[in-house]
């Protein structure tokens, strides 16, 4: 089964995170950041960041249109909130679905976002369901560079919302019960925009 590494930004310096990466073992990396500039750490903005990757012979792509956790299409949003499975029937999303799971069969990557928890994240929201569909493996690498895997996360995700399968009144099964819980955490973290549908449409 081919791998899939996740990774968040976070406030790490170039060299920091860059060690991370090589600890790891990625050849490349896929920024699936909607907005791939960092106001506080510019070493992460686009061009820079690709730039710096190259010298240490990684290769960037960016992903961020395909897969980014934000939307200009009103159709994906309700009540002012993106709605991931919104996103997930596009065909957008597809292509950038499948640009991945070609490149997990030739190189190592590592898809970046900013946030450092992954299960505050649409890498793992968004992404990480619909690539494991499609048989890759999704490993989470923490800011200490601690490897986490998917099961493990939806493991925390479901007691967070204490969804745990032995618990469960009507036992359901898992793959039910992480659904539940990936909604309920998409409904808090996910992108807000509080400009009515008719608004993002005229501005587009």
């Amino acid at each position: 089964m081919n791998s899939v590494l996740t990774i968040g930004h976070s406030n790490h310096s170039w060299e920091a995170f860059a060690a991370l990466l090589e600890r790891h073992g990625v050849g490349a990396v896929a920024d699936v950041r909607s907005a791939p500039y960092s106001r506080f750490n510019p070493h992460f903005d686009r061009e820079t960041f690709a730039s710096a990757l190259k010298g240490r012979g990684m290769a960037y792509v960016y992903l961020g249109r395909e897969l980014g956790g934000r939307s200009e299409d009103p159709g994906s949003y309700e009540g002012g909130r993106i709605r991931y499975d919104r996103i997930a029937l596009t065909e957008r999303f597809r292509d950038g679905i499948d640009r991945l799971v070609r490149g997990a069969g030739k190189h190592r990557i590592a898809l970046m976002c900013a946030e450092k928890e992954p299960l505050d994240c649409h890498r793992t929201l968004l992404v990480a369901p619909a690539l494991e569909r499609e048989g890759i493996d999704i490993i989470h690498v923490h800011a200490d560079g601690v490897l986490e895997s998917n099961a493990q996360a939806m493991d925390r995700l479901l007691d967070k919302f204490d969804l745990c399968p032995d618990g469960d009144l009507f036992r359901r099964p898992r793959e039910e019960l992480v659904a539940e819980a990936i909604a309920l955490q998409a409904g808090r973290v996910a992108h807000t925009d509080d400009r009515s549908a008719g608004d993002r449409e005229r501005s587009r």
